[in-house]
């Protein structure tokens, strides 16, 4: 392998063309080869795009003379120069494009969730297992500095015990905004449940390990066909804490986009709020830490750069999220939707 990874990105949509300008800025990589259905997109038009976070300005036209282009995507999971190849395309298509590109010998970062089901999970983590290239899923927020430094911070034990913990990631939808209003499809998205939520879900497995029941409240088909629109989640484990995550795309177009979180210790409390980051001790002191690093200012931007050096390095990438946990995520997600559709506490089957 050479100096820079050559990488094939899959799907031009919102996280799509993200991953390319990140690709493009860490100048780790190069970018041989994408593919899209939309041929305005794979001519450099990309004024269709949008997003719910993030400043690109999509305005500017894309020179895409130097890549290679696929209506199909097979063929650019065929062409043999591509050694990683970065999937971001819409929850149900996931399966068959992430084990066709690890059954070709490629390296494989792929966009979350890792896939609609439990079951796809499963399949596509395994075919990960047993191959002799690095999977990534982008459960991006694991990566993202605040969160990262809360992590870190937390599992030193400096706050001592934990008593509470909220989550809050609340969005405007995504309506008209994609391929075939795909988000609003829970057949292909999974709805706010699978496609948002999941991302807090993912952190309390994350920061406190495997919940052993959940107990959700939901309402849906408001935005989306059939799916879960807002929920709240109790999250227990067994040890007398209160966990809690709320999620949901309900919200009026001109809502602002909100991630947001509170970790009540002991010694402390960590916050990370519309005023910002911010660690709350017990002796009335508070500070301001800022983790983000110039080059590496969003969750994507240490994602990618993570996964780009893993290749490079021939390190395995298990350091932020391992196959196992991805799976765990997808397994506590089915339970919230259980408990939603079936009003009571559920156990979580791993």
């Amino acid at each position: 392998m050479g100096t820079k990874v050559k990488v094939g990105i899959i799907g031009l949509g919102f996280m799509g063309t993200t991953h390319y300008h990140i690709h493009q800025k860490l100048g780790k990589s190069e970018i041989i080869a994408v593919a899209d259905v939309d041929e305005k997109k794979l001519n450099g038009d990309w004024s269709s795009v949008v997003g719910n976070i993030g400043d690109t300005d999509y305005s500017k036209p894309i020179d895409m003379s130097s890549i290679k282009t696929y209506t199909d995507a097979m063929d650019l999971i065929n062409n043999r120069e591509v050694e990683m190849v970065d999937i971001c395309l819409p929850t149900h298509l996931h399966e068959k494009f992430v084990i066709a590109a690890i059954k070709k010998g490629k390296h494989v970062l792929c966009e979350k969730p890792v896939g609609r089901t439990l079951i796809e999970a499963k399949r596509i983590t395994e075919e990960a297992e047993r191959s002799n290239k690095f999977f990534m899923n982008g459960l991006c927020v694991r990566h993202w500095p605040e969160y990262r430094h809360a992590w870190e911070l937390y599992k030193s034990g400096k706050l001592g015990k934990l008593i509470s913990a909220t989550f809050k990631r609340v969005s405007p939808s995504s309506h008209d905004n994609s391929w075939n209003d795909w988000f609003m499809n829970s057949d292909m998205s999974g709805g706010a449940l699978l496609d948002l939520h999941l991302h807090d879900t993912d952190l309390v497995r994350y920061f406190f390990g495997r919940p052993s029941s959940v107990t959700s409240f939901g309402v849906g088909g408001f935005r989306s066909d059939k799916g879960i629109d807002h929920l709240f989640t109790n999250y227990d484990f067994n040890d007398g804490t209160l966990i809690m995550a709320e999620g949901g795309w309900d919200p009026a177009k001109n809502t602002p986009f909100e991630m947001s979180f509170q970790i009540v210790c002991e010694e402390g409390t960590i916050r990370l709020s519309e005023t910002g980051y911010q660690i709350m001790y017990e002796d009335g002191k508070t500070e301001a830490p800022e983790p983000a690093k110039e080059n590496l200012p969003t969750g994507w931007h240490v994602e990618i750069d993570y996964f780009i050096s893993s290749i490079l390095d021939e390190k395995q990438p298990d350091k932020y999220l391992t196959t196992a946990e991805m799976r765990d995520s997808i397994a506590i997600i089915e339970a919230e939707e259980l408990s939603i559709k079936e009003k009571r506490t559920v156990k979580i089957e791993y």
